[in-house]
C-alpha cells in the first residue's frame, strides 16, 4: 500500500504519492477538474532520516503553492496562468517570514517581558522555554480559530476533512465511494496540523539548551538555526506515532494533535467526497501507470 498523502485547496484536495501528485477541483457548474504532475525521486542522502522531514516541509509547501494556484483558476474559472519558479519562492519566502515573524519573533518577545515581572520566567531557562512554547501554541490557536470564522476558509476546512476521510478508508482497504468513505473520521494522526503541534512541543525542549544568559537577538538566531533540526525531529515522531496508531499508549499521545484538528477539519459533505475520492484515485491509477 502506497503512503498518500493530502492537502485541502480551494474547493478541492491535492493527494500526493511516491511517483506522482494530483489535485481535483469542483468549478462553479459542478464539473470537476483534475491536474496531474509526476514527482522526480529524491537522493537517498534526502531521504535519510532526519533530513527526509526538513525537504518534506519545504517541498509540501511548493506543492502546495502549485496546487492552490491551479484550484483558484478552476474554482473561480479564472485562465491558469503556471507560476513562475521566481514567483513560487518569493511567495514560499514570504510565508516563512510571516511565519518567523508569529510564531518564534513574538512569543520570544512575550517571553522577555514577562521576564521583567516574573523572576522565574527570566532565571531559568527551561521556564523560559516553557512559557515561550505556550504562547507560541495560543497564537497558533488564535490563528486557527480566527480563520476558520472565514467562509472560505471553512470550505477549505470541509474538504480537509474529505481529504482524511477518503485516506483512511484507501488505508482501510475499502472500495473508495462516497457510501463507504463517509462513516470514516476526518481527523487523521498524520496530518500537517498535528505536525505543526509535535513541532511547537519539540520546540520547547530543543530551545530549553539555548543558554538563558545569552542576549535576545542570538536566542533569536539560535531558533532560526535550529528550525531544520525542530522539523525533522518532529517529521519522524510524526511517522513513528502513525505506525502505532492502534498502540493505546501511542493514542494517547497523538489525542492532542487530534482534538487540534477539530479546528481544522469540518464534516464533508458528498460532493466534497466526491472530489477527494476523484484526487485519490487519479493519484493511484497514476503511480500504477508510472510503477517501474
Amino acid at each position: 500500500m502506497k503512503n498518500i498523502g493530502g492537502q485541502a485547496v480551494i474547493e478541492g484536495v491535492m493527494m500526493k504519492a511516491p511517483k506522482g501528485w494530483t489535485v481535483a477541483v469542483r468549478d462553479m457548474k459542478g464539473d470537476i477538474h483534475v491536474k496531474r504532475e509526476p514527482l522526480l525521486e529524491l537522493p537517498k542522502i534526502l531521504r535519510m532520516p532526519m533530513l527526509r522531514g526538513v525537504v518534506a516541509l519545504f517541498h509540501a509547501m511548493f506543492l502546495g503553492i502549485k496546487a492552490i494556484e491551479f484550484s483558484a483558476s478552476k474554482a473561480y474559472d479564472e485562465d491558469e496562468k503556471p507560476m513562475s519558479p521566481v514567483v513560487i519562492s518569493l511567495t514560499i519566502g514570504l510565508a516563512f517570514v510571516i511565519g518567523v515573524g508569529l510564531f518564534i519573533l513574538l512569543p520570544l518577545y512575550g517571553t522577555k517581558l514577562l521576564g521583567f515581572v516574573f523572576n522565574s520566567v527570566a532565571g531559568s531557562s527551561f521556564i523560559f522555554n516553557l512559557v515561550d512554547g505556550l504562547i507560541r501554541v495560543f497564537i497558533f490557536l488564535i490563528y486557527v480559530t480566527g480563520i476558520g470564522l472565514w467562509k472560505e476558509m471553512r470550505r477549505i476546512f470541509e474538504y480537509h476533512g474529505a481529504e482524511h476521510k477518503v485516506i483512511h478508508a484507501y488505508e482501510a482497504g475499502d472500495e473508495l465511494n462516497v457510501e463507504n468513505v463517509r462513516h470514516f473520521s476526518p481527523l487523521h494522526p498524520r496530518c500537517g496540523t498535528s505536525f505543526l503541534l509535535i513541532v511547537m512541543v519539540t520546540s520547547i525542549l530543543v530551545f530549553s539548551f539555548i543558554p538563558q544568559a545569552w542576549p535576545f537577538i542570538y536566542k533569536f538566531l539560535a531558533r532560526l538555526v535550529l528550525i531544520p533540526l525542530i522539523a525533522g525531529l518532529s517529521y519522524e515522531l510524526l511517522r513513528f506515532s502513525s505506525r502505532l496508531k492502534d498502540n493505546p499508549v501511542m493514542n494517547f499521545m497523538i489525542m492532542p494533535g487530534l482534538l487540534l484538528q477539530r479546528l481544522t477539519t469540518r464534516e464533508p459533505d458528498d460532493r466534497q467526497l466526491e472530489v477527494a475520492i476523484t484526487a485519490l484515485k487519479e493519484v493511484l491509477e497514476f503511480e500504477v501507470k508510472n510503477a517501474s
